[in-house]
């Protein structure tokens, strides 16, 4: 599909100057509208100061920035000249920026004002880090001269920078998994992997076109982001709107009544937040043509109060840093409310027991998957990579079945999974079901472990503002699920909590709630 010598930053972004879409606006950041042009000239300087400070073909970048046009210009210029690039959440304590840069060996940090607290005793300590650009109107200079401004470093730079003769099979991006146990991994991908996915799944399933306008609730650092919110609409010369804020309700508001976007970025928390607005019934979202939900299975009742409320298709699917991207989804015309839709043509999805074999259609499994977005292996993870990656395939540890007819049903991650009587449940079919209670606003299932030392569904539960808190309500609760489930199913304790932890993708973070039934520490 892809020549031999191939840069994904010409894929994705050089391609639209040479098809005359110099002077076309791609990026909308507060009141500033960049064009192709202008990125491409940002990308090439970025690029040509990575060189100057030394940064070589296939050494690490390390980006701990929110959205900005710094982003964007960092990931295309250090693509162009072939190095590899590593993006983290620019919101994390400062032990996890310890084990990135020494797990990266990254020797240039980009990264954003706020942060320069936080990292001036980490480069003291850091065994490979040399220089540490710094974004923001308000830096300046640091008294550690390795701390320079990103701002006044590029303007000495030239407009111009000659591709890297990279392979399509170099490396090209290191996409962190969610670090559910332990520290996050890098999946490694190569300059073809990323482009494999834009072609299969937002060209020819999504239908992306250049008169796109996206805007996303997870942030660039997050592969899922980096796809739908810069790399796919760029990829077709369409545009993108960002914004450097936490994403909440009243923003996504705003952005969407300022740009206009025709692909909204959700997932499951944030459509629910909106469903709950007050006003939500008078925002004006006709200008999208449909929404992506992806990170966690979307609950039908949220699916169906967000068609009668806005009236604009979701499309449900799953992908994981490991594909890189999305490879099942619903289709338009095609939603198939509680599914994730159907393999994107171009992959292959097989749901298998514990030896390996294919189960029938309507029983659970764990799911693999094989395409050519594959990462090559975790890295400095053999272990790992050998028990993830196999004969092509991927094996992702998520439990599903697919019905007779192609589409996908999830039920959890293989360690979520609860052994009740005796029989395995998924805690995302128990949460289904109480968010389809009145009062239930949020929800997560883990297992408890009683004084009989068996396992017992537990779920922790928001209440909406218009009930409290209470034993009757618990009961009441507990038997609306007795009746929708069957019987051994139903949450045995329930607690009400003001809020559940989520991670920096935004979903529901178990692990902390494991640990609080367990005792361990965090």
């Amino acid at each position: 599909m892809f020549p031999e010598r191939f840069n994904m930053a010409d894929y994705f972004l050089y391609h639209n100057l040479e098809e005359g879409r110099a002077d076309k606006p791609c990026l909308y950041f507060e009141d500033q509208t960049y064009t192709y042009n202008d990125t491409a000239r940002m990308a090439n300087r970025t690029g040509r100061l990575l060189q100057e400070l030394g940064a070589r073909i296939e050494e690490r970048i390390l980006i701990a920035l929110p959205d900005c046009p710094e982003f964007v210009w960092t990931w295309f210029g250090a693509s162009r000249a072939g190095m590899v690039i590593t993006m983290v959440n620019p919101l994390l304590p400062a032990a996890d920026y310890v084990y990135y840069l020494d797990y990266t060996r990254a020797r240039v940090a980009v990264i954003h004002e706020s942060l320069v607290e936080t990292f001036a005793p980490i480069a003291r300590e850091a065994r490979y880090l040399q220089h540490v650009l710094v974004t923001g109107k308000n830096f300046t200079a640091h008294d550690d001269k390795r701390f320079q401004s990103f701002e006044r470093a590029t303007a000495s730079m030239p407009d111009a920078l000659a591709p890297a003769d990279t392979h399509r099979d170099d490396m090209a991006i290191w996409l962190f998994t969610s670090g559910s146990t332990g520290h996050p991994k890098a999946a490694v991908h190569l300059h073809h992997d990323l482009p494999f996915n834009t072609e299969v799944y937002a060209k020819r399933t999504l239908g992306l076109r250049d008169t796109d306008v996206t805007l996303a609730v997870p942030k660039l650092f997050f592969g899922y982001a980096t796809g739908t919110n810069l790399l796919f609409p760029f990829a077709v010369g369409g545009a993108t709107a960002l914004f450097s804020e936490r994403s909440t309700v009243e923003k996504l508001f705003e952005m969407i009544e300022r740009h206009r976007p025709t692909v909204l970025t959700n997932v499951p928390t944030m459509i629910g937040a909106m469903l709950n607005a007050e006003d939500a019934g008078k925002r004006d979202l006709s200008s999208l043509r449909f929404s992506l939900s992806a990170g966690e299975a979307l609950p039908v009742e949220l699916y169906e109060r967000w068609m009668r409320t806005f009236g604009v298709e979701i499309l449900d699917g799953i992908g994981s840093a490991e594909m890189f991207h999305i490879y099942i989804t619903n289709r338009l015309g095609e939603v198939r409310p509680g599914s994730l839709g159907r393999v994107v043509e171009g992959y292959e999805a097989r749901v298998v027991d514990a030896e390996g074999r294919d189960v029938a259609d309507g029983e659970m499994g764990t799911l693999r998957v094989r395409g050519d977005s594959a990462a090559l292996c975790y890295w400095k993870r053999h272990d790992a990579s050998k028990a993830a990656f196999s004969a092509d395939w991927c094996m992702t540890g998520d439990q599903f079945h697919r019905d007779a007819e192609g589409y996908f049903y999830y039920h959890g991650r293989t360690d979520d999974m609860l052994k009740v009587s005796g029989i395995y449940v998924a805690p995302a079919e128990i949460e289904n079901c109480l968010l389809a209670h009145e009062a239930v606003l949020e929800c997560a299932v883990v297992g408890h472990r009683g004084s009989d030392n068996l396992i017992k569904p537990k779920a922790f539960i928001v209440l909406r503002e218009t009930h409290a808190p209470s034993e009757e309500l618990a009961q009441t609760i507990k038997d609306f699920a007795k009746r929708e489930l069957a019987l051994y199913k139903y949450p045995r304790l329930v607690e009400f909590v003001r809020s559940l932890p989520k991670n920096d993708r935004g979903k529901i973070d178990r692990k902390q709630l494991k640990n609080r039934e367990t005792g361990v520490r965090s």
